[in-house]
């Protein structure tokens, strides 16, 4: 760790200790008692039931699931979050489902699904390509802040890139070393494609940059997909696409390439974008396309300050799952459980706890719960494109998606670990448990941008997502191991139930913490802040001097 985040680290926690001591925020501790397990469960076996058909996003289970919990936010007093009174933030999702599928490249026609995936990048009904330029560009990087440039300058109009999964991890100096940033999601990559007006992107997938097999690929990128609705459907850049490997082996070697060797340079910040020559894209493809009406559900508790009340910090938690689906031994409803009436119960409960010390808290609370997540964490992404409050007013964001439902555990799993301010806060109240925080013990999965407070990081929100812990307080190996053979197998299934083995003890010790994390990001000197050099700082800095 360099000198210099020491320092500010050290400096941010002498502040925090010097707030901590006034007497509202040592009463405001008081209100995590108030969070129990009966409280939490009695949220839980509400919208887990059969009866919410697994609150699928645009169905009557989603509108079950928003009166629940509009009803719920009433009773504890908590006032609306939107300006008409509601509670309720609706917004259009357009489904997108493509079918006619054809690529080919020089002399090579692939195969839908086996070879490749595809769709329109924009809402195209109809994607017809020929003779188009493709190009190889790396990673397809534009970071200033690691002085990585992987386009050189080139123009990238009517031509086809064809970009490397993830991000350079060679080195501890470079994005993060093994942990995957936001440049190495393919979102970045067809997010980028389409800034530059490119005429469409191809990723190339391997097991190792992507973290999972071509099956994952295959299977969800060939059933429908859904985007927020867009004022503006016209896109400049028209298709979006996976290959395999192997696909891509043959591409490159007919333009007398190597493509081992063009996946290692692309390490070189010294690379430049290499053409593929004569060998040329045909491709089309066509798509339907239908409007679901989703549904965020917004709550805000006023702060005690008359200057800080305008600052917030906004809890996040997802209600939606998967709906119903093909039965499995006769049962076709997603409860989900776990994932994430568990969340929603921790968010609901940290609400009323704040209610109840609504005087001690200096600053504001806002409780936003999503919709939409599991279709691409579109929920958050409409609310962080259409705030009901300036980002740059928000001091944190705490995600609540999936708690501890087996116990007790030593460890407090922190993904977004040491890169913003709320990890001193994490730790400070962990370390008076006698617990220890750790970072994601996974950081090459990329679980950062994969939970809706990745949506409030990329508006410049100071963001952190606990998961449970693995540690459990008086189980041994075997026990940690089973409960995650437990939870792996019930993950997205109709078995993502109450069990046997649940135990919502841990889930509140958790709560508590978050809770207390909560009331002192509340009753802080200044706002929460992203650590130097990381890659959000920059938005943070933005947002925070055009409100000067």
């Amino acid at each position: 760790m360099n000198t210099q985040l020491t320092l500010l680290k050290s400096l941010a926690l002498i502040l925090l200790v010097t707030v901590l001591s006034c007497d509202d925020v040592h009463d405001a501790y008081l209100g995590a008692e108030s969070i129990n397990q009966e409280q939490m469960m009695e949220h839980i076996e509400e919208l887990s039931s059969d009866a919410y058909m697994g609150r699928g996003t645009g169905t009557e289970g989603e509108q079950m699931s928003v009166d629940y919990l509009v009803k719920e936010l009433k009773a504890m007093g908590v006032s609306s979050g939107v300006e008409d009174g509601s509670y309720v933030q609706p917004f259009p999702l357009v489904g997108q489902q493509s079918s006619n599928h054809t690529l080919n490249v020089g002399n090579t026609e692939a195969i839908y699904f086996d070879d490749f995936v595809a769709w329109p990048a924009g809402e195209q009904t109809e994607i017809d390509i020929e003779n188009a330029e493709l190009v190889y560009v790396g990673y397809g990087i534009q970071a200033p802040e690691e002085n990585w440039d992987d386009f050189k300058g080139l123009d990238v109009e009517g031509k086809i890139l064809i970009i490397k999964n993830n991000d350079p991890g060679y080195s501890e100096d470079l994005f993060g070393g093994s942990a995957r940033l936001y440049y190495g999601r393919w979102s970045y990559k067809f997010e980028k494609a389409k800034e530059m007006g490119a005429l469409g992107a191809i990723i190339i997938h391997t097991d190792e940059t992507a973290g999972y097999g071509w099956n994952v690929v295959s299977n969800s990128w060939s059933r429908e997909r859904f985007n927020v609705k867009s004022t503006d459907a016209s896109s400049v850049t028209e298709l979006s696409a996976w290959i395999t490997y192997e696909f891509a082996d043959q591409v490159f070697e007919a333009a007398g390439l190597d493509v081992d060797e063009l996946l290692t340079a692309a390490d070189d910040p010294d690379f430049e974008p290499v053409s593929l020559g004569d060998v040329r894209l045909d491709a089309s493809l066509n798509a339907t396309y239908r409007t679901i009406n989703a549904k965020n559900v917004i709550g805000k508790i006023e702060g005690s300050d008359p200057k800080l009340k305008d600052e917030y910090l906004i809890l996040t938690a997802h209600f939606d799952h998967l709906g119903v689906t093909t039965p499995i031994d006769g049962d076709e409803i997603n409860n989900g459980a776990e994932d994430n009436a568990a969340g929603v119960s921790a968010l609901l409960e940290m609400m009323r706890a704040f209610k109840s010390q609504q005087e001690n808290l200096k600053r504001s609370v806002i409780g936003l719960i999503v919709s939409a997540e599991e279709v691409g964490l579109l929920g958050s992404k409409f609310w962080a494109e259409n705030p009901t409050v300036n980002p740059a007013q928000i001091s944190a964001n705490i995600n609540l998606d999936g708690m501890n439902v087996y116990g007790y555990t030593n460890d407090v799993v922190l993904i977004g670990y040491g890169r913003n301010t709320i990890t001193e806060l994490v730790e400070k109240h962990a370390q008076n448990t006698g617990r220890v925080v750790v970072p994601d013990p996974n950081p090459e999965l990329g679980l950062f941008y994969r939970s809706d407070h990745f949506n409030m990081a990329k508006v410049g929100i100071p963001a952190i997502f606990p998961i449970p812990g693995s540690d459990f307080v008086g189980k041994d190996e075997a026990f940690s191991a089973m409960i995650d053979s437990v939870s792996a197998a019930n993950y997205h299934t109709v078995n993502d139930e109450i069990n046997e083995y649940w135990d919502l003890s841990g889930a509140v010790k958790d709560t508590r913490l978050f809770y207390k994390v909560g009331v002192d990001i509340l009753n802080a000197y200044d706002l929460q802040q992203w650590y130097p050099g990381d890659e959000f700082e920059a938005t943070r800095l933005t947002s925070l001097n055009s409100e000067l």
